[in-house]
Formats: C-alpha cells, sequence, structure tokens
C-alpha cells in the first residue's frame, strides 16, 4: 500500500486528500504544520509527501529544504494557494518534484504523487540492480586465453591445493572460484563466498570462525561460522588483501592446522573446506609493504590463477554479451533483444576498463534505453568510473540546465565534444532523441534522463519544434 504524508494547516484540505487517497487505496498520514511533518519523518518512510508552501511555525519551503537535507528520497508535491512564480521556482530548485496551485483538480494530485512514486522506486530498483549486477554464472568465451584456463581449472579442480585467483575487478574471480569446486569431488557441498573487503574488520573473525553465547556483547546465543558451514565443500575468501594482519595470523593457523576455534570457545574444531582466495590488489607489494604476511601469502599462493583483463581478449565480448543480454531480458522480463552489429563492433572495440561487471552494466543501461528489439549505438553508454550518466538538471535540482550527452550518443551524431560548444552537443543531442522517439517527448526526455518540463524548454529554445 502507498504511503503519503500530507502536511498542510487547512484541516478540510487534509480531510479531503486523505478521503481521496483512501477511496484510492493509499495509506494517508496527516500534519498540520512542519513541525508535525517533521516528526511524521523521522518516525515513518512515506512513498510521497505532498506539502503545502505556506504554514504557521515551519512553512513549506523550510521543511522541503530540511527534507533534502537529510536525504529524505520521498518525492515532494508542492501544493499552494498563491500563485507566485518565484515560490515555484524556489521550490522545484530545491528538490520539489512538482508544483500545483489551489485549488487543483484531485485526479491531477492523484496521478502525480502516483507517478512520483513509481518513478522514485523505478529508480531505486534499477540502482540496486546496477549495483548488483552478478557476473556470468560459468565462464564465457572461446578466446586462447580462456581455453587456457579451462585447462587449468580442470587440472586444479582435480587436487585439494589451496588456490590464489588474481585479476582486475569485474573479471569474474568468483565465476573462476565456482568453476573449480564445480568440477571438484567437492561439488555436492556447499560453496560459501565471503567478500572480506565487504565486512566490517571487527565482524570478519565472528562470521569466519562463528561465536559462543556471551562471547561478546550481543552474542546472544551460538552462532556457527563460516568455516563450519562449508562443511566438506569450498569457501573462498574474495579481496583476501583487506583481511587485517591480527586476522592473517588466525588463518594461517586454519591452514596449518586445519582447525578453527569459535570466538569464546574452549575447543578447537575440524575444517574440512577446501580454502580458495581471491585479489585484485598486487599481493606482491603488499608483502613487500609488510601489509600482508609473507607466510600466509605462502600458504595461499599455492596454485595461483591470473584472469585475463577483457582487452586481453575482446574476441569473448560477443559471447558474452549475448548471454549478459538473455539473462537481463528473463530478469527484467522484457522481449528478446539483440545487438546491431555497429553496436557490437563499438562494444568490441571499447576498453572495458570495469571489465565483465562494466560490460553488463552498459548492457543493462541499453536495455533500459532501447525501446526497439535492437540495441544500437545509440543506445551505448560507456560510464566513467565515479561519474553519474550525464543529463540534463531539472528545474529542481538547483544547477543549470545543461544537456550532458552519454559518449554512445555523442558518438552517434557523429560530433565531438572538443570541437563544439555545450549548446551545440546539447541541441545535437535533443534533435538525435527526438528523432529516435519519433517526436515523443516524453520518451526522448526518459532516454536523455531529464523532465519534460526541462526537454520542452530546451525544444523552444533551440528551435527544434513547437512548444
Amino acid at each position: 500500500m502507498m504511503k503519503v504524508l500530507v502536511v498542510d494547516d487547512e484541516k478540510n484540505i487534509r480531510d479531503s486528500i486523505q478521503k481521496l487517497f483512501g477511496l484510492e487505496g493509499m495509506s494517508v498520514t496527516t500534519a498540520s504544520d512542519g513541525i508535525e511533518g517533521k516528526e511524521a519523518l523521522i518516525g515513518q518512510n512515506f512513498d510521497a509527501i505532498i506539502l503545502d508552501l505556506r504554514m504557521p511555525r515551519m512553512g513549506g519551503q523550510a521543511l522541503l529544504e530540511w527534507i533534502v537535507s537529510e536525504g529524505i528520497r520521498s518525492p515532494v508535491i508542492m501544493i499552494s494557494a498563491l500563485g507566485e512564480i518565484s515560490d515555484a521556482v524556489r521550490a522545484l530548485k530545491s528538490g520539489a518534484e512538482d508544483y500545483l496551485l489551489k485549488p487543483f483538480d484531485p485526479e491531477e494530485l492523484i496521478r502525480k504523487v502516483r507517478n512520483a512514486a513509481l518513478n522514485r522506486k523505478r529508480d531505486d530498483a534499477l540502482e540496486a540492480h546496477s549495483r548488483t549486477a552478478g557476473a556470468p554464472s560459468r565462464l564465457i568465451g572461446e578466446s586462447p586465453s580462456i581455453r587456457s584456463l579451462r585447462s587449468v581449472i580442470e587440472r586444479v579442480a582435480a587436487t585439494d591445493s589451496t588456490v590464489l585467483i588474481t585479476g582486475e575487478s569485474g573479471t569474474g574471480k568468483e565465476v573462476v572460484a565456482r568453476e573449480i569446486h564445480g568440477a571438484s569431488t567437492g561439488a555436492g557441498e556447499p560453496f560459501v563466498a565471503v567478500n572480506i573487503g565487504g565486512m566490517h574488520a571487527e565482524l570478519v573473525e565472528s562470521e569466519l570462525f562463528g561465536h559462543e553465547k556471551g562471547a561478546f556483547t550481543g552474542a546472544d546465543a551460538r552462532k556457527p561460522g563460516l568455516f563450519e558451514l562449508a562443511g566438506a565443500g569450498t569457501i573462498f575468501l574474495d579481496e583476501i588483501g583487506d583481511m587485517p594482519l591480527p586476522l592473517q595470523v588466525k588463518l594461517l593457523r586454519v591452514l596449518q592446522e586445519r582447525r578453527i576455534r569459535r570466538l569464546g570457545g574452549t575447543r578447537d574444531l575440524p575444517v574440512a573446506a577446501r580454502i580458495l582466495s581471491a585479489t585484485n590488489k598486487n599481493i606482491d607489494d603488499l608483502v613487500a609493504e609488510g601489509r600482508f604476511r609473507e607466510d600466509l601469502y605462502y600458504r595461499l599462493n599455492v596454485v595461483r590463477i591470473r584472469i585475463p583483463p577483457l582487452r586481453e581478449r575482446k574476441e569473448d565480448i560477443p559471447l558474452i554479451a549475448r548471454h549478459v543480454l538473455q539473462k537481463l531480458c528473463d530478469r527484467m522480463g522484457k522481449a528478446p533483444k539483440t545487438l546491431g552489429a555497429a553496436a557490437m563492433e563499438r562494444l568490441s572495440a571499447y576498453e572495458f576498463p570495469g571489465n565483465i561487471r562494466e560490460l553488463e552494466n552498459v548492457l543493462e543501461r541499453a536495455m533500459i534505453y532501447c525501446e526497439n528489439s535492437l540495441i544500437e549505438v545509440a543506445d551505448l553508454d560507456f560510464a566513467l568510473p565515479n561519474q553519474d550518466r550525464p543529463a540534463i538538471a531539472s528545474p529542481r535540482s538547483g544547477a543549470s540546465e545543461t544537456a550532458g550527452i552519454s559518449r554512445g550518443q555523442v558518438e552517434s551524431i557523429g560530433k565531438a565534444a572538443a570541437t563544439e560548444s555545450m549548446d551545440d552537443i546539447e541541441r545535437d543531442a535533443i534533435a538525435q532523441a527526438l528523432k529516435h522517439c519519433a517526436g515523443n517527448r516524453s520518451k526522448a526526455a526518459e532516454m536523455l534522463g531529464i523532465s519534460r518540463r526541462s526537454i520542452q524548454y530546451k525544444i523552444k529554445r533551440y528551435g527544434l519544434g513547437s512548444s
């Protein structure tokens, strides 16, 4: 059920919206001013907020600015009986999603609130998906380096030796670990993957070795460690280079004695699991710098497997891309899509500093942008590390409205940013998007990651059509 907060000092407005939205199956909480609204927001999460501009004690503008400063992601629809354009502009620049004047059409308010809430949930879901996009479930490729890697995996899997897997971020180190496990005699046993770098240093020992009841504050019951849960299977320690030095001593003991002791425990437990580890760091340098124990390094590095980066096996990109596209279509519930020849050529020519993980992200964005069954070059967005996808800032962002263009869009237009003014690039990008979307402004705005209000303004500014 969608939850909406209504903050307005007029009781009849609050009651009317509560009744109206209740008929639509929404749950409505009301507040008579900004102070009460803030208290409600501290205690609950809402899918959307309807906020009156002028109220006693704390007005809507002040509450809006507090909402934004606190990082509350609920979209805000401002309402006001005053028709001052400056108030609307200020609210939108401060972060409001939309602005309506009283008296407003009830159906319009419902539509705006529902759309704003659904759009925010969609954006959050897409961000979550992009952050958790998994590597292919199996090793994909027929390049010489991958064939050689498969041969090594087959030989290593027949042993119980510890293996150190190295390679750049996103190359698929866990995939290789799973391949080793799947081809081993313990394939029917658990495969337990542990991301050392993603765990708080103080929790790593408890997670790996477990703890007894009362071992520390909050240890209300006995908890088995991951080494125990792995049984006779495989435990994969990813980002081993991030393991704290004190814990390295204990892991060395596990490798030497094949036994563990839970935190707070008084007896040792045997370890049957095979240990595989991985790092994207230069572990030799870590040893030389004293940040990784040399004796532990030799214990882990019985067999070393290096995974080549994607740029060293570009001939595998078409196979991987088709595999990833199929997985994305299944996961996202979309009709099958294929890559056009030019798009595939563009993918194969790109260096992919983020390797397979970056390829997955590029294809997922293409799935979102592309409205046809054929993915073209214009649908490809090669975002740089630590850089959001360029977009035209909406009026609520407080930034100047400059249309940013993805690398794929600039290339599809055929002009380089270095030789054009930003206005030229902006105009061409909007024209290209309109052409791609057959003149549909809403779809073109969505493709560029901007609001419909922004694209209408730009279309008028650049004379690309009637407003």
